[in-house]
This record gives C-alpha cells, structure tokens and sequence, in this order.
C-alpha cells in the first residue's frame, strides 16, 4: 500500500471515530435522541447516512492522491461500512423479526467494530471472488459480440493442467459419479450425529425419558456404522480408479515422448526425460490419489455440516459464513506460491537426476579419469538447489499453518461469545448451542483439511506443467507419408541437399550433395572427419529433414513413404551401437519378435556372431547387460549387424560398423555380407578401413559437405588427391 493510502486510511479511522462520537452524544437512549419521536429505524437511517456523507466528503477532500480504482473501492466501502445495518435491520423489520436491540444499539462502539469487520469482510469478497467473477463475465461477453476479421484467426487457448487432468478423469465419470454419491451419504449419515448428541444434551439437563436416550444412542451408532461401510466402499473405488489415471498418463507420456524428432532428444537431457515420466506422474498421482480424494470429502462433509448449522440457528451461522473470506484467501495466496515453487522443484529435481544419470551411464569415465569427486560435488551443488527451494516451500506451509489455526481460533471464540449471548437471550436453546458448537468443530476440521488439501493439489497440478507441456507437443515432422509398396528396388538419390543442425549459417554440413545409390550394388561414403558421411545417413534414416534439396527413393520422395515401411526396408549399423540390457536372443529380434529361430541363427552366421554367442552361459538367452555391458566390443557390432539382417532389409548402411573387430572378424563379416550381398540390398558403406572401402561398386569422395569425386577404386587412385591420401596413410 502506498504512503498516500495508508495516510487516507488513518484520516478515514479518525473522521468517523468523531462523527460516530457526535452521533453517540445526540442518541443515548431512545428517550434522549435528536430523531425523537422519530419511528427508530428512521433514526438508524438518518444516522448513518450523515455519517455516509460527511465520510464521503472526506473522500472527495483526500482523492487528488487516490486512483480511480481507489477512489471506486473506497467508495464501495464507505457505502458497506455505513449502509449494512440499516440494511439488515430493515430487513428482519419486514420479515416480522425482532429488531429492536440492533434499532438503537447502532451508535455503540461493539456496532462500530463489528461494522469494520464487515467491511474487511465485504472487501475481501468483492476484490478477490466478485470481481474476478465480473471480468471473466464481461470478457466472455465482449468475446461473443466482438465482431471477429474475416482474416483474423481465433487464437488457441493453451489447455490448463487441470483441464488437461480433468479429461484423462472424464472415461470415468461413473465411477467418480458412484463415489460422490457414496461420499454424500456417508457424509449425511456422519452429520446426523452431532444433532442427536444435542438432544441427549437436552434429555440429561430436563431428565427426560430414558426411551428417548436410548433411541438417540442406537441412532447414534447406526449412522456410525453406516457411515464407516460407505466411506470404505468409496474410498476403494476411489484409489482404483486414480491408478488407472495415474497408468494412462504415465502410459501417454511415455507414448507421446517416443514420437518426438530425434531434434527434440538433442535438446533435452535423458535424465530430465525419465524424471517427467516417472518421478513427476508419480508425485503427481500421489498428491491427487491422497489429497484430492481428501479434498472431495471434506467439500461434502463442509456442504452437509453448513446445511445443519443453518437449521440450528441461522445467526451463527451468518456469523460464520462471515469468516469465511478471510480464511479462503490465505491458501489462495499460498497455493500460487507453492505452484510456483513446485515448478522450480520439479526442474531441480530433474537436473539431479541428469546429473546420476550422467555419471552413471559414463562411470567408466567418470573411474578412469578419477573424477568421483568432481561428480559428487555438481550432485551437491543440484541438492543445493533443491534444499533451498525445499526450505522456502517449508516456510509457505508453516506460515499458512499458523495464520490458518489463528483465523480458526478468532471464528471459534467469536462463536462461543455470540452463543452465549443467544441462549442468555433465549433465542436458542442450550441442546441446539452444544450441537451447533459439534458442528462448527467438524466445520472447522472440514475447513482446516480443504485449505491443506486444496494447496497440495495445486501443486500436484503446478508439478504437472511440464508433463502435459510434452503430451500437447507435437513433433516437428512433416506429415507421415502413404507410401508402401509391396516391393522396393533400393534406388537412392540425394539431388543437391542441403543441411544444418542449427540455424546457424556458419555451421552448414551439407552443402548441395549429389550422389545416387543403385540397386543392388555397394556404394561407398568416404571423406575426413565433419565431410557429412553420417549426416548423410541421418537423412535417409528420416530422422532431421534436408533444409534444401530432396532424397528420392525409387523416383519418389523419401517423405512420401510411411515411417514404419521405411523403418522395415531400411537396416543401420553405427559404430556406437546400443544394446538393451536383455537377452542376446531378445537384442538380435528387436523389433521384431515374431521372426523364426532359423532366421535369427541365418543372420548370426552372417554377422560372424552366431559361434562366440552359442559359447557364452546361456546362449541365446544370455543377458547382454546394461547397454551390452557384457560383451565385447566387437562382440556388440556383430549382435547389432545380425539384429539389422534379420529384417532382411532393401537398404543396408553399415557405418564404421566393424570398428571394433579384429582383422579376422572384420574379413568374415564383409565376406559374408559384401559377397552374398545379403539377398541382393543395397549397401552404403561407411569405413576408415580403405582395404574395405576399395572392394566397393561405386566410392563417392565427400569433403567439407560436397562431393569432391566419385568412381571406383583405381580411378579415385588418379582422379582425386584426397582419396590418395587417405590410401596412402592407411597403407603407412
């Protein structure tokens, strides 16, 4: 608040306590007022609007300061603060009500702090409920009768998380319906209880009958008992039906991360992946399957408590219901932090996880180099991070445990006083004050367990940002092809492509290549290091898309063809091939599960790889350990060349696929596959080994992203200087 307001505040306070002052000295008693003989509800009228307008003029003297939405809600409280009472005392006058005590008791000091308190009160509602409620109104208005551009698109709203939660909850609308119904009746069943208790109350102070205690009490446990069966029963179906929630999403997900372009995975870390899917749904399920749950029951349990408080006496629970607003807000505030702070947790939490995942997957590495410390110490640094944002979510939830036992505490002495003063004046009796006061506990139990719920689920919901950021994301591909023809030759062509990892012009890979490949035959990629040989084969894998140029695949356009046809027809081996920490049996059919035993040992043999598997433990069904962990080197290339030949594909790109053989090996495998030349594919071979390369049908020559020559062996010998050299150092 500004200096200017807090000034105008304090001026306000002073201006009516004087006024109220003056007013007090005119009208003690209704024997002595200025309005005598005066009907008093015109003297209470009378009263408070001169008070209305000498505040008002205070208003207009101390505005120059003040901002039109000041001056507006100042306005509006001086109205609230003035108006309120006679107001209410008018209308219990026309509903036949006794008013007489509120009729003239309106000078009093209690009647000015109680006037106080209801303008807080009134604030509160208008600023943080009503208002937001009229902009919304009136922007859903001004969006129907906006006349809308002929060219003008309608914008796409974002989907909120809890949207987007809600529609994964919505194929269970049943069950969530059943639930609610079971929750509403347990809850009705749980309520009765506190009534009957009153009238045990009112049966032991006038000595009533004994049948009417003993009815009250079986009632009493009936209710109980069926109370606790409902609650049982829907809590049940209630936890069944979230994990299957928490399944689905944690399933569309995992689902929605795998079509991403492999651009997208460059970008984000693995350990950032694996803490969204697992450690977020997880949170997320657990703060919803507990807290939401929670936040159901007790939203009826309050419902059905208020229900039988108003039945008791409607004036305390108008007394109630005033302290409400002032209880609402503090979550309110709160929640949005902790949503705020959750994101940030979650995102540190992530890049822990980035960091073991890191250094697990590299810990050979990390022993060589001796660097454990190094990498503990940036674990450290990460749960650092974590602990200080844990500690300022710590403070949010003590400080909104406090202010929330402290409100509650000011609403129930409040009630107490306003009790007494009711049974003293007989408007209630001592049976319905002690069931109300049973209800109001429940009430307050209600109340305290919705505003620890409801900033929890708001967590839950903020945690879950970034897991419905990937299910909306959609994969920046272009559109899946139609393409699959029953059979395909394998003719290749890149006409002039062009490529860049990044936007950034200085970083060109490809520069216009073009070279073909032909049916059947060996076509060989060679060049330094950065010339584009496996950029290439990224290209005809599909995974990035040429920024200039085409790839044409039998005459057509490589887009044109289906992902998973072109998946099937063509087979990669790379250099850093990845095996799953499964069977050998399982790693070589990867992909496809359903292929025979004959052709898994056909494509073993051809690899060079069938004899060192039949020697280990388990043969085929030896575990290959994390990432083939198990093997060899070269004993992972050969299971990776047979898990490519088993799906006797068209094309065949063998990158440095054979890096980690020994001479021996090296020649069985090429033996096997360039002289058979495995059911008549085309192979693009990438290779340093030259004593491999010159065996090939056609050697295109790549340097600096272009073509620099291409032929066979002995005419590249004459032609091109740099595959001279590359000869030529090999031979050295």
């Amino acid at each position: 608040m500004s200096k200017v307001g807090a000034l105008f505040l304090l001026l306000f306070a002073c201006m009516d306590v004087c006024v109220l002052s003056v007013l007090r000295s005119l009208q003690l008693s209704p024997q002595n007022s200025l309005f005598f003989p005066c009907p008093p509800l015109v003297a209470l009228w009378g009263g408070e609007l001169t008070r209305a307008v000498f505040l008002l003029l205070l208003l207009l003297l101390c505005a120059n300061g003040l901002s039109g939405a000041r001056v507006f809600g100042a306005v509006q409280s001086i109205l609230v603060l003035c108006l309120h009472l006679p107001t209410y005392v008018t209308l219990l006058h026309a509903l036949g009500w006794a008013a007489e005590e509120e009729m003239w008791g309106w000078h009093s000091w209690e009647r000015m702090f109680q006037g106080y308190l209801v303008m807080m009160v009134s604030w509160i509602y208008w600023t943080q409920y009503v208002q937001s409620l009229l902009v919304s109104l009136s922007l859903s208005v001004s969006s129907v009768w906006r006349p809308r551009s002929s060219k003008q698109e309608p914008k796409k709203k974002a989907t909120s998380p809890l949207r987007r939660l809600m529609s994964f909850m919505r194929p269970h609308f049943g069950c969530f319906l059943a639930v609610m119904l079971l929750v509403g009746l347990s809850s009705f069943c749980e309520m009765a209880v506190p009534m009957y208790t009153g009238q045990v109350t009112e049966w032991i102070q006038n000595k009533g009958t004994p049948d009417a205690f003993t009815e009250a009490i079986t009632i009493i446990a009936i209710m109980t008992a069926v109370s606790a069966v409902m609650e049982f029963i829907g809590d049940l179906m209630y936890i069944v039906t979230m994990s299957n929630v928490h399944s689905t999403v944690q399933g569309d997900v995992f689902q929605a991360v795998l079509k991403q372009e492999i651009a997208f995975f460059d970008r984000t870390p693995t350990g950032d992946l694996v803490s969204r899917i697992t450690t977020d749904t997880n949170i997320m399920s657990e703060a919803l399957s507990e807290r939401l749950s929670l936040l159901m029951w007790y939203t009826f349990r309050m419902l059905f408590v208020f229900f039988f408080m108003v039945k008791q006496s409607w004036k305390l629970s108008l007394l109630t219901s005033m302290g409400l607003p002032v209880i609402w807000v503090l979550p309110k505030f709160t929640a949005h932090l902790r949503e705020r702070i959750s994101v940030k947790i979650q995102d540190a939490l992530a890049k822990a996880n980035q960091v073991a995942t890191e250094t697990f997957s590299c810990i050979k590495t990390v022993k060589s180099f001796a660097n454990e410390d190094g990498e503990t110490k940036r674990y450290e640094r990460c749960m650092e991070d974590l602990y200080a944002l844990n500690k300022i979510e710590a403070a949010a939830y003590a400080g909104t445990t406090s202010a929330n036992s402290m409100t509650t505490l000011i609403m129930k002495v409040s009630i107490l006083y306003y009790g007494s003063m009711l049974v003293t004046r007989g408007t209630v009796s001592s049976g319905e004050l002690v069931s109300f006061i049973l209800y109001e506990l429940q009430f307050a139990s209600a109340l305290d367990a919705l505003m620890h719920s409801y900033p929890e689920v708001k967590k839950a919901v903020g945690g879950s940002e970034k897991i419905f950021e990937y299910l909306e994301r959609k994969p920046q591909i272009p559109p899946e092809g139609t393409l699959a023809p029953k059979s395909l030759k394998g003719y290749v062509q890149f006409q002039n492509v062009k490529f860049a990892y990044s936007s950034d012009i200085d970083n060109v890979i490809l520069k216009g290549v073009t070279l073909e490949m032909k049916p059947g035959q060996i076509t060989a990629l060679v060049g330094l290091n950065r010339s584009g040989k496996s950029t290439c084969v990224k290209l005809l894998e599909r995974f990035y898309q040429p920024q200039g140029g085409q790839i044409l695949l039998d005459g057509e356009p490589l887009d044109s063809y289906k992902d998973a046809y072109l998946r099937q027809k063509i087979s990669v081996v790379s250099q850093d091939c990845a095996l799953f920490a499964r069977s050998v049996r399982e790693n070589i059919k990867y992909g496809c599960p359903d292929v025979s035993d004959e052709d898994m040992y056909r494509a073993a043999r051809l690899a060079s790889a069938h004899n060192f598997i039949m020697g280990l433990s388990k043969g085929y069904d030896t575990d290959a350990g994390e990432k083939g962990g198990q093997l060899s080197g070269g004993q992972k290339q050969r299971i990776a060349i047979a898990r490519a030949l088993i799906r006797q594909p068209t094309i065949l790109v063998l990158d440095n696929a054979t890096s980690d053989l020994d001479s021996e090996n090296e020649q069985q495998v090429y033996q096997a596959l360039l002289s058979e030349r495995v059911n008549n594919c085309s192979v693009l071979l990438i290779s340093t080994k030259m004593s491999v390369v010159e065996r090939a049908d056609h050697i295109i020559v790549l340097h600096d992203g272009v073509v620099e020559a291409e032929g066979r062996h002995h005419q590249l010998l004459e032609s091109s200087q740099l595959y001279a050299q590359l000869v030529k150092k090999e031979m050295q």
